[in-house]
């Protein structure tokens, strides 16, 4: 331990990972968010922190099965010469599931057919949306601790990254959740966001890599735009009501 300490070389692979899981968290967070809106306010708070306190259990344990977890690369099925393994299986399905729910959240958006909150019994409703963010959890865990087992080699390293991260994503996903919540247009952004980080999954799943960097890129120059937009009905808001 005292050599990791010491070492150059943990410290660039400590700052590079962080920084790494915390880019690859903002998927996590995103969706956390966009869930926890369907919520009860007093129930949002703690399904958020239920949420990223098992991405972070997640991160860990998989992190701790290095060797099983190494396993899940290793194609078991060939279909019309595409080799298929246990991660990509578990990336496929995942996709698949974060662009229906995106797509099922979208249409509801649209047609108003969620009716009013409150309309299904509270603890159905916490229980489905911390059901949904396990699944969500186990994909991303999954994406994002393999890509640190490529960048770093002293188990100390991945865990150290992972829990600055997770700490990052807690502190960042209330603020994130409240301001989805008040700016509907800002939820529909989220929700494509959804469906485009869906896709990259699907992709990825089936060898064809979409480099993050571009989804990423997008991501931001959306937001970017929407926050434009969030900005300039808040000063027509404001004009309405000095002439008034």
């Amino acid at each position: 331990m005292m050599e990791l300490l010491t070492s150059p070389e943990a410290w660039a692979a400590l700052l590079t990972l962080t920084a790494l899981e915390i880019v690859l968290g903002i998927d996590n967070v995103i969706f956390i968010s966009v869930i926890v809106s369907r919520i009860p306010p007093e129930q949002a708070k703690r399904a958020r922190q239920i949420g990223l306190l098992l991405a972070l259990v997640f991160r860990i344990v998989l992190l701790s099965l290095l060797v099983w977890l190494i396993g899940l690369t290793e194609p078991i099925i060939t279909v019309k010469s595409v080799e298929f393994s246990w991660r990509d299986i578990i990336l496929v399905a995942g996709g698949a599931f974060l662009i229906a729910k995106a797509t099922h959240e979208i249409h509801g958006e649209v047609e108003a057919s969620h009716g009013e909150p409150g309309a299904e019994p509270k603890a159905s409703v916490f229980f489905w949306a911390i059901m949904q963010i396990i699944v969500i959890d186990i994909v991303f865990s999954l994406d994002s601790i393999i890509t640190a087992i490529g960048m770093a080699q002293d188990l100390e390293v991945m865990i150290a990254a992972v829990v600055i991260a997770c700490f990052v994503m807690y502190v960042s996903s209330g603020p994130v959740a409240r301001f989805v919540a008040n700016h509907p247009t800002t939820k529909m952004l989220a929700l494509a966001f959804l469906v485009l980080i869906g896709v990259a999954l699907v992709a990825d799943g089936f060898k064809f890599h979409i480099p993050r960097g571009y989804i990423y890129f997008a991501m931001l120059f959306a937001a970017a735009v929407e926050m434009f937009n969030v900005l300039a009905r808040r000063n027509r808001k404001k004009a309405a009501r000095s002439r008034s």
